[in-house]
């Protein structure tokens, strides 16, 4: 296990490697903060984001580009709408999607999905079979992430989805270290969901 982790690094600039590890950290930070209801998941997740569009251009995983640029944008609206509704104030609590947020999801999984694919085929890349999950993986995380931004618990649920699915995908790219944070934030984020749902329940309860 270590020496294919290790094997994967050996023609990788060393800088590479540093970014590469700057995003394992930032990326964790995030998915903490957001556990934690903490603004700081949007600045730190940005600096994770960013640094990863870069880091899978230079790879060519354009369909994981894509959506670590979504995720750049959503950081932003993210961070506003977080800091315009408040965290203190309980202006934008946690809540559960609705039937049109639930539609919503569905269409942004569909719409990125076939995004991704249009991406593939523009750019004449050939798409490989682990390309496909990489487009499902991409849709589930679109969705995941426009219900964070609005603190809808689903979105853990989505994540804990997505990323079961890109542990193993990133290990087989040789990506070790993007592997082992999705590993964490896998983790991470089933301890995110039932922080939230304990907070929705006693609201019920105090209702």
């Amino acid at each position: 296990m270590i020496d294919f982790f290790l094997d994967s690094y050996k023609n990788t600039p060393l800088w590479h490697i540093a970014l590469e590890f700057l995003v394992f950290v930032c990326g964790i930070l995030s998915v903490w903060f957001a556990k934690k209801e903490n603004i700081w998941v949007y600045p730190t997740g940005l600096v994770a984001t960013v640094i990863s569009v870069y880091l899978l251009y230079v790879a060519g995983y354009v369909g994981d580009m894509i959506i670590n640029g979504y995720f750049s944008v959503m950081s932003i609206y993210g961070w506003y709408v977080w800091a315009k509704g408040g965290t203190i104030d309980d202006n934008l609590p946690i809540t559960r999607t609705n039937s049109n947020e639930k539609i919503t999801g569905i269409l942004l999984f569909i719409v990125t999905f076939f995004v991704v694919f249009g991406i593939y085929k523009y750019f004449d890349y050939t798409i490989n079979p682990d390309n496909y999950i990489d487009m499902i993986s991409s849709g589930i995380f679109f969705a995941g992430m426009w219900y964070m931004a609005r603190k809808k618990i689903e979105n853990w649920t989505l994540w804990i989805i997505g990323d079961i699915i890109v542990v193993p995908l990133y290990a087989y790219r040789g990506l070790g270290m993007l592997s082992l944070q999705y590993l964490i934030f896998t983790i991470l984020a089933i301890s995110a969901y039932i922080e939230w749902r304990k907070i929705l329940d006693s609201k019920k309860q105090t209702l």
